[in-house]
């Protein structure tokens, strides 16, 4: 029974400290929840900064040539073939430029292609049109696919007070989410069974290729509760706007409530599709 008002309180939910998602009108990135996150809005404020410079001195160069070397202020054209000292200077410094910004790029791309050790490995499938997910856990591995709410199924769960009206939102809400604890790493391999598609989760900082026949790894851990959006980001066929991603991280106590009635809930939808499959041929 505890378990029981455990998950309910999961699927329910009260409050969440975050929710990764879209607003109308946004023009920033969404909210970081992880560490590689975190960087990536770092380093894209940060490049901004640099490109911002670059297009102002460009611009105050430009407008004090036309000032300065119009026909009326030169009306004896200049002889000039090169300048050494000025050909050097147009040369070293994009130089020192790109290096300035390949060092905390090279750090990033360590930060992301390094994984730690995974507290919680899960495989992650894209399939026309949904993603599939699979737990290998301590007791027991369980998988579930993981489909977008239409508008009706939508309507329905709101109005039945299984989801909260702020937690569906519309062509983001799914039937299964993916849950996982808070402060946590997770090792997420991703492969596709059908076409490639692209498994994306903004504010987790990742995004990588779904392709049949391979296999990719990525992390992330979630430094905070709450709701996590993504989407398929590769053109994938005709529904391909219609795949979100959701994770839900909790706390460590109800990720283990959600875990244990997991097992049992998503091994008997197994065992019934083996049957069905079974009494089939």
């Amino acid at each position: 029974m505890a378990l029981a008002v455990a998950a309910t309180t999961i699927v329910t939910g009260s409050a969440f400290a975050g929710t990764g998602m879209p607003s109308p009108w946004q023009l920033n990135l969404q909210g970081a929840a992880t560490e590689v996150s975190a960087y990536i809005h770092w380093f894209h404020d940060w490049l901004n900064v640099i490109i911002f410079a670059i297009s102002i001195f460009v611009l105050a160069l430009l407008m004090y040539i036309v000032w300065r070397f119009n026909e009326k202020a030169n009306p004896v054209p200049s002889k000039t073939t090169h300048n050494a000292l000025l050909e050097v200077a147009w040369t070293v410094i994009p130089v020192l430029i790109l290096v300035v910004i390949a060092i905390p790029s090279f750090r990033l791309l360590k930060l992301q292609l390094e994984i730690p050790q995974a507290d919680i490995t899960m495989k992650v499938t894209g399939k026309q049109w949904y993603w599939s997910y699979e737990y290998a856990q301590d007791g027991g591995a369980f998988g579930f696919d993981s489909l977008m709410l239409d508008e009706k199924q939508r309507a329905e769960a709101i109005a039945g007070k299984k989801i909260a009206a702020e937690e569906a939102p519309r062509l983001l809400a799914v039937d299964n989410e993916a849950v996982v604890p808070v402060g946590k790493v997770v090792r997420v391999q991703v492969t596709g069974a059908d076409v490639i598609h692209k498994f994306t989760v903004p504010s987790f900082g990742i995004k990588i290729d779904a392709i049949p026949g391979r296999l990719n790894e990525t992390w992330f851990r979630a430094d905070r509760e709450g709701i996590y959006y993504g989407q398929c980001s590769f053109i994938c066929g005709q529904n391909h706007a219609y795949m979100p991603i959701a994770f839900r991280v909790v706390s460590p106590e109800r990720y283990a409530a959600w875990l244990a009635e997991s097992k049992q809930k998503f091994a008997q939808a197994g065992d019934a599709a083996g049957k069905v499959a079974a009494a089939t041929k």
